[in-house]
C-alpha cells in the first residue's frame, strides 16, 4: 500500500533516497533553537550534536518533516561525556578533545 516491496532490489536505493531528502529537508527548515552544529549519518544512524538542553525540540521538528507521518526518529543521550555510535564510543575528557574506542554492545 505504501512505499517499495520488501525483499525488491530497488527498495534499499528508494529508501536512501527518500531518507537523504528527508535530512535535507530537516536540517534546511530547521528553527534557529533546532540548529545543529553537527550532523552525520550512516544507513539508519544518525549522530547530532546539538546545544544542551534542547534534545526535544529538534526532534519534534525532525519527526513533523516527514509529509507521511511514516518515519519516526528516536534519539540517545550521553552520559558522562560519551556515546555509542556504530561500532564506536566518543569520549569526551576534560580538554575538548574526542577520543574514539571500539565500541561492543553487552
Amino acid at each position: 500500500m505504501f512505499g517499495a516491496a520488501m525483499g525488491s532490489p530497488v527498495s534499499p536505493l528508494l529508501a536512501d533516497l527518500f531518507m537523504e531528502w528527508l535530512e535535507k529537508q530537516a536540517i534546511a527548515t530547521a528553527p534557529v533553537e533546532c540548529k545543529q552544529k553537527f550532523w552525520k549519518q550512516y544507513v539508519e544512524d544518525v549522530l547530532e550534536l546539538i546545544k544542551k538542553g534542547q534534545v526535544r525540540n529538534p526532534m519534534d521538528h525532525v519527526n513533523t518533516t516527514d509529509p507521511t507521518g511514516n518515519i519516526k526518529f528516536t534519539y540517545e543521550e550521553g552520559e558522562d561525556k560519551q556515546i555509542p555510535f556504530l561500532d564506536t564510543l566518543l569520549v569526551r575528557p576534560g580538554d575538548g578533545s574526542v577520543k574514539l574506542l571500539v565500541y561492543r554492545k553487552k
